[in-house]
């Protein structure tokens, strides 16, 4: 089959699979909070040698970027701050409490968003002191944080290294002015040069630059631009994400139509343009729309099988506990997944109430831990070794079989791996896998295209 025939029949509505099942498919009317603390502790009880990892949200911006799809909180009131890091220590002393210890160990932090330099950098310095108060971290601790070029001071920077910080990852999308004004996201080429430059005198030692195709008002120029610029400044890894049109669940997308996107095979030579322009700098294919340098531990763990998807992306080694503190964060205790409170007003009165601010979430079966097995081996190693004589085998096996017809993947015995063109239609190969939504008709909207 042709690859235009192929992305005609493949642009369907795919999740991206940080995680199995996937949230539409969470059973929440199973869950409740005291199974959710029970599989918390069970976790961290089995696994305590191996630390722990912290996702910490920080909804606040100062302005709505129209393509975005994260749960943000929009204002230019910085006394916002203090309140909402009082809630977030808090929420983590009840945490320390559950887990039954005075001293936790501390594999990794990541201040996510939103925008987390949208806090003073004192601020910051207050976050990450009170979690740490009391507890340890591992020898080879991983802290990381994401920053938008514009706001980003060299104070930011200095803080959060001097905390353990030594990886950070930078918002950019695109650099060109027509496609930065629609989807309201303005940084120049001077201001990511800045940071770059402070962070490398610093001492940080992984810089990621995070660039979107499929955005409105991209063209091949554009795109072309964007990635001939960035690789000039040499950050050490490039996410290259596909843009996620959901405007019935993000309504600020709706700045733009869908006469304004790139679309299917226009998309995907987006994509291929920009990836072959990654490749030829260097740079190696680590999953799926991840790059980076061979010096960096992300394509280290990809090449010793260590690398691990969850919630933030793709990530260098599989931590057994995730807990996620502030507004809509997820916690991945494996076999379950809890997700907390969807606004500040309710995050606080929570908080208030003494209340962990979890409101959803997912007990996995002996299916579902199965099934994320498959799904994460594919999504980070290609490679899907099917448990012999398992009751899923017979259905999979069917499911893949048009797969293999159109060269996406091979089949030797009970072992699935993806072919080169397969690569470009990860999402859909994984769906093959997925049971839950190999049981429902109900996918349009949900999830956006994989092309």
């Amino acid at each position: 089959m042709d690859y235009n025939t192929l992305i005609a029949k493949y642009n369907v509505a795919a999740p991206r699979y940080t995680s199995y099942p996937t949230v539409p498919f969470w059973e929440n009317d199973a869950f409740n909070e005291n199974e959710w603390k029970s599989n918390v502790v069970a976790r961290y009880n089995q696994f305590k040698a191996h630390g722990i990892s912290i996702y910490i949200h920080l909804p606040y911006c100062e302005s709505l970027c129209t393509y975005c799809g994260c749960n943000t909180r929009i204002t230019k009131n910085h006394k916002v701050e203090e309140p909402y890091i009082d809630s977030l220590l808090k929420e983590w002393e009840m945490y320390q409490h559950l887990l039954g210890e005075g001293s936790v160990l501390i594999h990794e932090i990541h201040l996510g968003g939103g925008t987390p330099t949208f806090f003073q950098a004192e601020n910051l310095e207050r976050l990450i002191n009170g979690i740490l108060k009391g507890n340890r971290k591992t020898n080879d601790a991983s802290f990381s944080f994401e920053a938008h070029p514009a706001n980003s001071t060299r104070e930011h920077l200095q803080t959060l290294y001097n905390l353990g910080f030594k990886r950070l990852s930078l918002g950019i999308q695109d650099f060109d002015e027509r496609v930065q004004f629609v989807i309201n996201r303005h940084q120049t080429v001077e201001d990511v040069s800045r940071v770059m430059t402070e962070a490398r005198e610093i001492g940080y030692e992984s810089i990621n630059f995070d660039l979107i195709y499929g955005l409105p008002l991209q063209t091949k120029e554009s795109v072309q631009m964007t990635i001939d610029v960035s690789l000039k400044m040499s950050p050490d890894r490039i996410s290259f994400y596909s843009y996620a049109h959901v405007p019935w669940i993000k309504p600020g997308q709706r700045r733009f139509t869908e006469l304004d996107l790139p679309m299917g095979k226009e998309k995907l030579d987006l994509y291929n343009l920009g990836k072959a322009m990654i490749q030829e700098a260097g740079y190696e294919d680590v999953g799926m729309d991840h790059f980076a340098k061979k010096e960096d531990a992300l394509f280290k763990a990809n090449t010793n099988g260590t690398l691990h998807r969850n919630f933030m992306g793709y990530a260098d080694q599989y931590i057994p506990l995730m807990i996620g503190l502030g507004v809509s964060s997820i916690s991945d205790a494996w076999t379950a997944f809890g997700q907390n409170v969807k606004t500040v007003e309710e995050y606080h009165k929570c908080i208030e109430e003494g209340k962990l601010p979890v409101f959803k979430g997912h007990l996995l079966n002996e299916e579902d831990v199965v099934v994320r097995q498959y799904i994460l081996d594919m999504m980070c190693r290609g490679v899907v070794n099917l448990l012999p004589n398992h009751e899923l085998n017979d259905r999979i096996l069917e499911r893949i079989e048009p797969l293999i017809r159109d060269g996406l993947v091979m089949v030797n015995g009970l072992c699935i791996s993806i072919t080169q063109i397969g690569k470009s239609f990860l999402r859909n190969v994984c769906m093959a896998f997925d049971e839950r939504l190999q049981r429902t008709k109900e996918r349009e909207n949900l999830f956006s295209q994989a092309i």
